[in-house]
């Protein structure tokens, strides 16, 4: 292994600007994620690091207990968030999903279903991984999918 990869440790966390902070974090929550920690941003020290002026924003960094997966939600106050229509489409230019591994895909379906949870179709299986999976829609149109492996 070169240096340039000894020196990354690993992922540290996912960032997904939100349009309403509190129903995201519920939303994540469905899924047993945890608030760890939340805070209002704003200050020159945060303007200068995202280039944006006059910066007021809170998050949530929420973390998936017995993993090293975090998520950190974050809604600008100020200067206000803007949403290309297509961004919630799967074949967009950049990072399109978050895929959530699971034990049963079907229990999983029909609870968050019950919770109001859009899907974009039923479960379909990818014979190549032995992997059941199943596209939805969380807040703001971020696209998720649920995974089961070893069908």
């Amino acid at each position: 292994m070169d240096k340039a990869h000894q020196m990354i440790r690993g992922l540290d966390h996912i960032n997904i600007v939100v349009s309403d902070l509190e129903r995201a974090t519920r939303f994540f929550e469905l899924f047993g994620f945890k608030v760890l920690d939340a805070a209002a941003l704003s200050g020159e020290w945060i303007s200068s690091i995202v280039q944006l002026e006059d910066v007021a924003a809170r998050y949530a960094r929420l973390e998936l207990p017995g993993t090293d997966c975090k998520v950190e939600l974050l809604v600008y106050d100020h200067p206000p968030s803007g949403r290309s229509d297509d961004l919630g489409k799967a074949n967009q230019i950049g990072i399109r999903h978050l895929a959530l591994e699971v034990t049963d895909i079907e229990k999983e379906l029909a609870r968050l279903r019950k919770s109001g949870v859009e899907f974009l179709s039923d479960i379909h299986v990818y014979e190549k991984l032995g992997k059941k999976l199943v596209y939805l829609y969380g807040p703001d149109g971020i696209l998720l999918e649920l995974a089961e492996y070893g069908t």
